[in-house]
């Protein structure tokens, strides 16, 4: 019996599973797939979600994006301290950890202070009076003097200084002025130089006319003459700036003026150190 060659088409045969899987890894939409999460694993917002769930349920993270790029800055609040991280355009990573140090005391701790009292720049009272307290008047040094009193004119023009001079009215050259005179037409507003209580007010005997003495504590003391007028009483007390007085003539005096003097102790001294 002759043989008859078969013809006809053979079959396919359906690949491996192995086959299926090896071929599924090359595809190229695969590879892409696995950048994708490669990437996703190392965006901020993932490493960002991983750190607040370590921290812990519940806890707030705050994420602030800048203009110029993707900028974020978290802080996840926990009891021990606070996690701060920094992430740029493509790239993030925690630039700073802070743990506070915990702050402990006794229940039964006392702090206290102790402070005669607190001046400023704005405050110049207060200035003044914790330096007095800190010491008299009389330790005060030079530095520490100067600018401590207000001016107790609007305009402050001097005229006839502190010390010796030609007595404008008896001509003699060896005369002590014990005061500063400003210019002041009469009538014109005299205010406390300082903060403090009336000592005298009144008619001063030995040539400063109608006079007005300002205690200000611890030695020191400001003095106000040739006035017209004034408007406080002895034991009176008076802020800084406040109107006292108005300008005059009255006592040893040639003309309209103010003569202001400072004393410490008793003794004046030059009020331009003050001043």
């Amino acid at each position: 019996m002759s043989q008859q060659a078969v013809r006809g088409r053979r079959r396919a045969q359906s690949p491996s599973f192995a086959d299926v899987d090896h071929a599924a890894g090359l595809r190229p939409r695969d590879a892409s797939r696995r950048g994708r999460r490669a990437a996703e694993r190392q965006s901020p917002v993932r490493q960002l979600a991983e750190i607040a769930s370590v921290a812990g349920v519940g806890q707030k993270a705050g994420v602030a994006l800048a203009a110029t790029g993707l900028v974020l800055t978290v802080t996840v609040p926990t009891a021990t301290g606070a996690i701060e991280a920094g992430a740029a355009s493509k790239a993030s990573q925690v630039v700073d950890t802070a743990i506070l140090p915990e702050v402990t005391a006794p229940e039964d701790a006392s702090v206290a202070f102790s402070r005669a009292s607190v001046g400023s720049a704005l405050n110049p009272d207060g200035q003044l009076q914790q330096m007095l307290t800190a010491e008299s008047a009389k330790g005060v040094t030079p530095a520490q003097a100067q600018h401590s009193l207000g001016a107790p004119l609007d305009s402050m023009e001097k005229t006839s200084p502190f010390g010796y001079r030609v007595s404008p009215i008896s001509g003699w050259a060896g005369e002590f002025h014990r005061g500063q005179d400003f210019a002041a037409q009469c009538g014109t507003a005299v205010k406390a130089a300082a903060g403090g209580t009336v000592t005298f007010a009144g008619w001063h005997p030995y040539g400063g006319g109608n006079r007005v003495v300002i205690d200000h504590g611890n030695g020191l003391e400001t003095t106000y003459n040739h006035l017209s007028s004034f408007s406080v009483s002895v034991g009176q007390k008076v802020d800084r700036g406040a109107l006292i007085a108005l300008s005059g003539t009255t006592g040893a005096s040639t003309g309209c003026h103010l003569h202001f003097e400072v004393m410490v102790n008793g003794d004046v001294v030059d009020p331009n150190g003050w001043l």
